[in-house]
């Protein structure tokens, strides 16, 4: 290829609009998970890039839900990752005012989709689009990953692709959504996670004579209090090195929540009760009760540590007991490293505006990169309407996140070689 990282940036500001012909496709092939059947939009992609000069692989074991990685060789073996996922949450047709499977309406996209995150593939095809057209060889090599079942947590995408060894890189950047109005962000961490299921017994008696029972209910609402008065008020332990991200996250979220809302958000645990049941009729004393805890921590806090903390006061309150507990840690790229330079630099470049180094509220694709190695960020420009009625994302954003992703193997490039 003869080509150059310049032509390559003139050709996605001068063809802006195959972005959204890219995006529109793919908004049109419905991929609701569930089911998360994706295997007629991984065929649409994979006939697309038959044509040009990538080495394509499929990777399933599911069959409904397939895989598809795309590499164009670069210049260096360096392998810098662009990653999205296929599936989408599902979608009330009739609620829209939109067509759910694709709709353009001035400078809108509208569909389910089109913002999370098939607007951001669509950019990604057409930043891959401008090296084959230019001739372009990149600096460092580039691949083009698609993933399935993501909405659902489900093991056929990532996972399995990660499982069987066939993601080879040395940085990722997720297209997931990341701006919010004319807020700009890269998120650069995530936050832990413990999911408590808290279970009460108490004693049966008729609801007319309360005092003859005991009532597992107001157990475990006891215990859910005691857990939030003894937990949700402890400040956290946060790694210096975390402070820079706790600080652009306070001020990314101080617009919307609040600046002591949106500091509170990382200095502190978020206990959210999600799920409470038990009883059997309103004129009986319920013998038992169930909840579920969801409780996110900033990265950087020893996850194991709390954990231990809420099974010691769990075991203090009476008659309840922890049945089941998942958790996760919290992970982080440093704000100065070669990825975050170089996806934070490029975007501002484009968009002229400010790029928070943030941390997301919840952790997905993006943690499970990082805890196999691979320094990974999630970046997409666009309005803050994923799993929204009537979906859209914008022609500007489109054309920019193609812009940003075209531009990034040669500034992620240098980047590594100055690091």
């Amino acid at each position: 290829m003869t080509g150059s990282a310049a032509a390559v940036a003139d050709y996605v500001t001068t063809h802006r609009e195959r972005a959204v012909d890219f995006a529109r496709d793919l908004v049109g092939v419905d991929t609701a998970n569930p089911p998360g059947d994706t295997q007629a939009i991984v065929d649409d992609v994979a006939g697309l890039l038959a044509d040009w000069p990538v080495d394509l692989e499929r990777h399933a074991v599911d069959p409904t839900k397939p895989n598809l990685l795309a590499t164009l060789p670069g210049e260096r073996s360096q392998t810098l990752c662009l990653l999205g996922h296929l599936d989408t949450v599902p979608y009330d047709a009739g609620a829209w005012t939109h067509d759910p499977l694709g709709e353009r309406v001035d400078d809108r996209l509208y569909g389910r989709g089109a913002a999370d995150m098939k607007g951001p593939v669509g950019a990604m095809l057409a930043a891959l689009e401008a090296y084959v057209e230019t001739d372009t060889t990149p600096p460092v090599t580039v691949l083009f990953a698609l993933v399935s079942d993501e909405e659902v947590g489900g093991d056929a995408g990532l996972p399995a692709v990660l499982a069987a060894d066939r993601l080879d890189a040395d940085a990722c950047v997720i297209g997931e959504p990341t701006c919010d109005a004319d807020r700009h962000s890269v998120t650069v961490a995530d936050r832990g996670s413990i999911w408590l299921t808290l279970e009460a017994t108490g004693e049966a008696a008729h609801g007319s004579r309360p005092p003859l029972g005991v009532n597992a209910i107001d157990r475990l609402y006891a215990a859910v209090e005691t857990i939030r008065e003894r937990f949700g008020s402890r400040p956290l332990s946060i790694d210096d090195r975390l402070a820079p991200i706790v600080d652009e996250s306070v001020a990314f979220y101080a617009p919307t929540m609040g600046e002591t809302t949106a500091r509170d958000l990382f200095a502190y645990p978020s206990i959210n009760l999600g799920m409470m049941e038990g009883g059997e009729a309103v004129n009986s004393v319920p013998r038992t009760a169930r909840a579920e805890l969801d409780v996110r921590l900033t990265a950087g806090v020893d996850t194991a540590d709390v954990l231990a903390d809420l099974r010691a006061c769990a075991a203090d309150c009476e008659g309840v007991t922890i049945a089941d507990a998942s958790w996760s840690v919290g992970t982080a790229e440093s704000v100065d490293s070669p990825l975050v330079e170089a996806v934070a630099g490029t975007a501002e470049a484009v968009t002229g505006q400010r790029l928070y180094r943030r941390s997301a509220t919840g952790g997905g694709d993006a943690k499970t990169l990082r805890n196999a190695g691979i320094p990974t960020v999630e970046f997409a420009l666009g309005p803050d309407t994923a799993h929204a009625v009537d979906e859209h994302t914008t022609v500007d954003a489109l054309a920019h996140n193609a812009s940003v992703y075209a531009r990034l193997p040669a500034r992620w490039g240098r980047a590594v070689e100055a690091h």
